[in-house]
């Protein structure tokens, strides 16, 4: 049976490799990680440094014990440096400096993302940090911990920046958002963005948008971060969380192609043009469902498909990935904010005759306690009425999540919106209505697109 080698310990990686040992026990698997944390939850760091997760190993989604349990090697504190293609070597360097070469029959690379840096002078003072490993956590819960910071200031107003000016506040520091767009989360319209940076403001959080950030310098004891235009803001700590940028440079070194976004190149099934060599996670571009062609979206819940898949096809299987729709969903204090699929513009761009149609109701029948109201917006397609998107803004108890994942499901299948009151969806006064929102939502949007096409008919 196949020696099988994974380079990364995260979400890629872990996936191939459980799914190597279900259906084939008697291979060989190893995985290979530069640190010595497998398959801990990144995405939960900002809650382990806002003290709601109190304990950062309950961030493991499993035990090494666990991995090691599914006959699984590890090779912890390993950085990989290079790999040679004609002999199936890959050269490590080990936490005590010693070169070590390990061979595969296959190899998957999950070498996932690294932060990316924006250019701005400063990066590299202390009390700078960037989050995206365990180690990055442990740093800045040191900082935490023995400096005892009163505020902070957050370059950057995605999902990480959000979360952590959510968990500072709630460790009681006073936070400055700066985000470079003009609204806050720019994944999502305007609208919802906006909505999200008041509800960062009554928490007392200051949102700086439109703000080029120029250079970080040293103010007395503090760190001080100066944009364009008149900008300026001071704070204990700067995190800077601008996004993240795949890790390709090792791939490289086997003469493995990058794609147009500086990913990994891959097919559906996961392989690299270099023979034997797959590739999964962050570090590679995504088939996207509804463009029908790569892009780059790093997301946890992608990277444990494409680890399965590359898994599975690395000893002999034949899967492909079906394809991402960008379906995401992040908690900013009382709020939920969700998307799937292509927003108007992203669909226009694609060739779609697209409309979108704003809505507002309940979350469940509001005549029973606690009814909070959600915002969907509804994007589809008015001369085939596909749907091609949907975005929510709510209370995080209005099951936002839910929704959108009904959405999600209904676009991988090719559904149309008004398809979507068709479904079977539960019902019982405190957590839905007969007509679930989604379905509302969806008979708002074909009831505007109806009404649209009256003048024309009319004139006929």
């Amino acid at each position: 049976m196949p020696q099988v080698l994974m380079i990364g310990g995260s979400d890629a990686g872990i996936s191939a490799a459980l799914r190597i040992r279900e259906l084939s026990p008697s291979s060989e698997v190893t995985v290979m990680l530069a640190d010595d944390y497998p398959n801990f939850s990144i995405c939960g760091l900002p809650f382990y440094l806002s003290g709601e997760v109190t304990d950062w190993r309950n961030l493991a989604h499993r035990t090494k014990d666990d991995i090691l349990r599914e006959g699984i090697h590890l090779l912890a504190n390993h950085r990989a440096t290079a790999i040679n293609p004609d002999q199936r070597l890959v050269t490590a360097i080990q936490a005590n400096g010693s070169q070590v070469q390990v061979p595969y029959d296959k190899l998957i690379i999950g070498t996932g993302a690294i932060p990316r840096a924006p250019q701005v002078e400063g990066l590299d003072l202390p009390g700078v940090y960037f989050l995206r490993w365990m180690g990055d956590s442990f740093r800045v819960n040191q900082h935490l911990v023995e400096q005892n910071p009163r505020s902070a200031v957050i370059i950057g107003g995605g999902y990480i920046g959000l979360e952590m000016a959510d968990a500072l506040t709630l460790r009681g520091m006073a936070v400055t958002l700066v985000e470079h767009s003009p609204t806050v989360l720019k994944t999502v319209h305007a609208s919802f963005g906006e909505r999200v940076a008041e509800e960062l403001q009554s928490h007392g959080i200051i949102v700086a948008t439109g703000i080029s950030v120029e250079r970080i310098e040293q103010h007395n004891h503090q760190l001080r971060v100066v944009g364009s235009p008149g900008f300026s803001a001071t704070g204990d700590l700067v995190l800077v969380a601008v996004g993240a940028v795949p890790a390709t440079e090792l791939a490289q070194t086997a003469g493995v192609t990058i794609g147009d976004y500086g990913s990994i190149r891959v097919n559906r099934r996961m392989e690299t043009n270099v023979p034997h060599i797959y590739a999964a996670g962050d570090c590679v571009e995504t088939w996207h469902r509804l463009l029908q062609k790569p892009v780059y979206l790093p997301l946890g819940t992608t990277a444990h498909k494409q680890g399965r898949i590359a898994g599975e096809n690395a000893i002999g299987g034949d899967r492909e990935f079906d394809g991402t729709l960008g379906t995401q969903v992040v908690k900013v204090f009382e709020l939920a904010i969700a998307r799937t699929g292509l927003r108007e513009a992203e669909a226009e761009q694609a060739g779609f005759q697209s409309r979108t149609v704003e809505f507002e109701t309940w979350h469940h029948k509001v005549y029973y306690p606690g009814a909070h109201p959600l915002r969907f917006r509804v994007t589809g397609d008015v001369r085939t009425g596909q749907l091609l998107g949907a975005q929510i803004i709510g209370h995080y108890q209005g099951e936002v999540a839910k929704r959108v994942d009904i959405f999600a499901a209904a676009i991988h299948h090719g559904m149309t919106v008004e398809q979507m009151s068709d479904l079977d969806l539960s019902y019982t006064p405190p957590l839905s209505s007969p007509w679930d929102p989604v379905q509302m939502a969806a008979q708002a949007w074909v009831k505007q697109v109806r009404k649209d096409r009256e003048p024309a008919l009319v004139s006929i």
